[in-house]
């Protein structure tokens, strides 16, 4: 069942969990065309292979000085298994795991350039059925992340135009998708900085 909008606090430096294993309090189902089914099982959250499945939070959030983790594992399939929506002040962006056919990561968009081609790009191997634990930091003028201990993004973001790609405007302003690909999730947390 689709959770309802409400209010959370978020104390400086403790983590709020987002998703209690349980059900979809705070989240709604993404109306993606052609996706997948979402369900919960054994404590996770898994988003079904479709053309693209994801879930999107409801409730408030910290929107600048937080961190957002998560941890994501891609069940099936060859493609993005966590493309991590998330707000930047007013602008969205998102960190995408395993996109382009399995193994770019970087953030989409940086002045109009997506995660394929921007200063953030990498190329990792993931495998299925493998946790990743990844962590997400927003301050006024810079974005970093992490898979695992790796550090993957470090932008100074003064003078740069956030934003999202058009497929993913419905995950604002946070939201987590996968595309053509099975993916579960876990532990997701946020805490202001």
């Amino acid at each position: 069942m689709p959770g309802k909008p409400g209010s959370m606090s978020f104390p400086q430096g403790e983590w709020a969990s987002l998703f209690d294993g349980r059900t979809l309090t705070g989240w709604i189902i993404t109306d993606f065309a052609g996706s997948g089914p979402v369900a919960i099982q054994d404590g996770k959250l898994v988003l079904g292979a479709g053309t693209m499945t994801g879930v999107t939070w409801t409730n408030e959030l910290p929107r600048l000085n937080y961190e957002l983790s998560l941890e994501a594992m891609r069940v099936e399939g060859s493609d993005f298994f966590c493309g991590l929506t998330f707000p930047v002040g007013d602008d969205p962006c998102s960190l995408i795991v395993g996109g382009w056919g399995g193994g770019v990561v970087g953030l989409s968009s940086l002045d109009g350039q997506d995660a394929a081609n921007n200063e953030t790009t990498h190329y990792l191997s993931f495998q299925s059925g493998k946790w990743y634990a990844i962590r997400v930091r927003v301050e006024a003028s810079r974005i970093q992340a992490w898979i695992d201990a790796d550090k993957v993004a470090d932008v100074d973001t003064a003078g740069k135009k956030i934003g999202v790609r058009i497929e993913m405007e419905q995950s604002k302003p946070l939201g987590i998708a996968t595309w053509a690909t099975t993916g579960a999730l876990r532990n997701i947390r946020v805490r202001a900085l």
